[in-house]
């Protein structure tokens, strides 16, 4: 049973996009409203790059560094970050009582070692002596064809000292929403006092852009906000790291830091998927919500990939009291950490106490104080989830 009373807090927040990194540079590019997708170098794809990054700053050694792939660096970089904002950078006691709970998918491929396989198996004698032989000598201990998912626990263990508990999901939209709602079971349980949760992706990759084909869900052409992509729709893929430090209320007291926002719910889901199963899998969970009239709004991670998307757009035109914000537009998807990012976003929103301006489709002004953002997580092909992020008293 919940320990009574406890309550969870996000004290600290790290993310980096498209838009730049920490939550001041988020803000004023959310607020300017000029997208920063590329058109170009992955064309006919839409992708969203990742802004330039010294990552000496948060990860000063350069051997662990080159250990990593982008995936990694980025995702350390904003866990980096997340500690900073939270005042727990280099406290050693502290961080060694932190749990961390990472959001990640199945690693970066080599693409050389891929090329080379590809091109040599054809020609090889014994295709699979061949095949043996390149694995055994071409691949780094750390892969298997691609990275261990939670190699990025480890080098954020590594890096920052992190050494509480420790849990990698996998399953790319839905670990998100999983790993801040165990976050918070944790906290509320007392099974915690102090979590660093998120995650990171890396998507300037041809190999994820081939994957994602296959599937028909990459958006192509044009540039154009999520709501707005057509009946065929489509996601385009972001690079973006997002870390959160979510602690219980009298801990981070103790300790003198302050709230950012409060954590109130996160519910999660995974419906069939059959016609009408995502607007209801929405309204269940909608139901769970204690919101306040004309203060409240939603932060969407809609992906731009159909029919998800259409049947997330059909729930929000049934609460069109509640203005709606969807953060793909301008950083792209990036799975795992998207749902991670747009808590961070939603608290950086409330702690301000107002929307950023919208971006088009269903989306439109809000006037009022803004004390309790929704932040919905519809997977491009499986799991829903919803939380309630809301100012700090």
């Amino acid at each position: 049973m919940p320990e009574r009373g406890r309550e969870a807090w996000i004290t600290g927040i790290g993310i980096v996009s498209c838009l730049g990194e920490g939550p001041d540079a988020h803000w004023l590019a959310l607020n300017e409203g000029k997208p920063r997708a590329d058109t170009t170098t992955f064309a006919p794809y839409v992708v969203h790059p990742i802004a330039r990054i010294e990552f000496d700053k948060q990860i000063p050694k350069k051997g662990d560094q080159r250990q990593m792939e982008p995936w990694q660096r980025i995702g350390t970089y904003a866990a980096g970050l997340a500690l900073d904002s939270a005042g727990a950078k280099g406290q050693a006691e502290l961080l060694a009582r932190m749990d961390m709970i990472v959001a990640a998918g199945g690693g970066e491929r080599d693409l050389a070692v891929d090329g080379t396989i590809l091109t040599g198996m054809p020609k090889a004698q014994n295709p699979d002596t061949f095949l043996n032989e390149r694995l055994m000598s071409d691949l780094r201990p750390t892969l298997f064809l691609a990275q261990l998912s939670n190699l990025l626990a480890g080098n954020i263990s590594i890096v920052h000292g992190v050494t509480g508990s420790s849990r990698t999901f996998m399953g790319e939209e839905a670990a998100g929403v999983d790993a801040v709602r165990i976050a918070l079971c944790r906290i509320t349980a007392g099974q915690s006092d102090i979590v660093l949760v998120g995650g990171a992706h890396n998507g300037e990759r041809k190999d994820l852009l081939m994957l994602y084909e296959f599937g028909g869900f990459p958006f192509k052409g044009a540039y154009a906000p999520v709501w707005e992509r057509g009946p065929q729709g489509g996601l385009a893929l972001g690079s973006l790291g997002a870390f959160l430090v979510i602690e219980e209320a009298g801990h981070a007291q103790a300790r003198g830091a302050k709230p950012l926002a409060r954590l109130s719910t996160v519910l999660s889901d995974r419906s069939r998927r059959n016609a009408g199963d995502v607007k209801a899998s929405l309204q269940r969970m909608w139901h769970k919500l204690q919101l306040k009239s004309g203060e409240a709004a939603v932060i969407s991670g809609a992906t731009g990939a159909e029919p998800a998307t259409a049947e997330e757009r059909d729930f929000l035109h049934d609460h069109p009291d509640v203005p709606v914000r969807a953060t793909g537009s301008y950083v792209g998807h990036g799975f795992e950490p998207q749902f991670p990012l747009n808590v961070a976003i939603a608290a950086i929103a409330v702690n301000r106490g107002s929307l950023f301006p919208p971006a088009g489709g269903i989306e439109r002004p809000m006037d009022g104080r803004l004390t309790q953002l929704v932040v919905t997580g519809v997977g491009h092909w499986r799991g829903e989830g919803l939380a309630l992020v809301e100012a700090a008293r």
